[in-house]
Parts: structure tokens; sequence; C-alpha cells
């Protein structure tokens, strides 16, 4: 019981919570005065919507299609790349969207519990003229008579 009863010398006034009239802890005051937080009020909050891309996997619902992102992450212990996919449910108001298709989600007000992102088509990739392979026409003919020329 003795452990329990602090001696006079070591009475604190938080022993009782009345630790309201005292300034013991309080940081002294430097004289200056500290400006107050205020919100600004002229630049707008900048949020960034975010936007996928996926496969549309699933598209029974009426104006809901489900769509399976495909992204990659870096494994924390074996720094070995790997792919994670994660299905979706978007609104598709004009159920325009089969399966296959591939849409991009664009983040929107939520619609119901699941469904917070709306589909849209994909922009088209664009394609390059030099990737596209052109046809190469060899006559036959002038092949043969070049390999007949060394020949002789």
């Amino acid at each position: 019981m003795w452990l329990l009863q602090l001696p006079p010398k070591l009475s604190t006034p938080f022993l009782n919570g009345h630790a309201h009239g005292s300034n013991l802890l309080t940081k002294p005051n430097s004289g200056v005065a500290r400006p107050q937080w205020a919100p600004p009020c002229s630049v707008p909050q900048i949020k960034a919507m975010k936007t996928m891309q996926g496969k549309v996997v699933c598209s029974s619902s009426d104006k809901t299609v489900a769509v399976e992102v495909v992204r990659v992450a870096i494994h924390p212990k074996y720094k070995r790349r790997f792919r994670k996919k994660k299905k979706y449910q978007a609104h598709d108001p004009d159920n325009q969207f089969k399966v296959g298709d591939i849409v991009q989600l664009q983040k929107t007000r939520p619609i119901s519990k699941t469904k917070t992102f709306l589909a849209l088509p994909a922009p088209q990739r664009r394609s390059n003229e030099t990737s596209q392979r052109e046809e190469i026409f060899i006559d036959f003919e002038s092949f043969e008579s070049f390999g007949s020329e060394s020949q002789s």
C-alpha cells in the first residue's frame, strides 16, 4: 500500500486531474505571433481523375460491364515483375460493349455500391506506316537469270 502513495515532494497537479490551473508543461512564448493556417482562397484544388484501360470479361448485366485491368507490379522481395489482375464494375448506359472489347475506365461519382467507374471506348492506337509491312515483289525470272550467270 505504501507504493501507491507519493511523498508530498513528488505530488503533481495531474494526480487528481487538475492540470488546467497550472502552466507547467506549456512552452514559453517567444513573443513572435504564429500565423494561423488559412486555406488558399484563389487557388482551386486540383483532383487527379484516375483512368485505367482493360478488357470486358462480362456484359450480362443491364447497364453494367465487368472489366479486367491488368497491371505490372514488382515483387517486394524478389524484385521480379509479375502481372496483377483486378475486376472492376463499370457503368455502360447504352449496353454498347461486348465481351472482349477494350475499354477505358473513368472515375466518377458512385453510381451504386460497386460501380464507381464509367466505361468509355478506348482511344485507337496510332499505327505507324513504317511499322506496317509493305509487300515486296521479287521477279523470279530475273532472280533465276542472276543465279545462272554466276554458275557460268
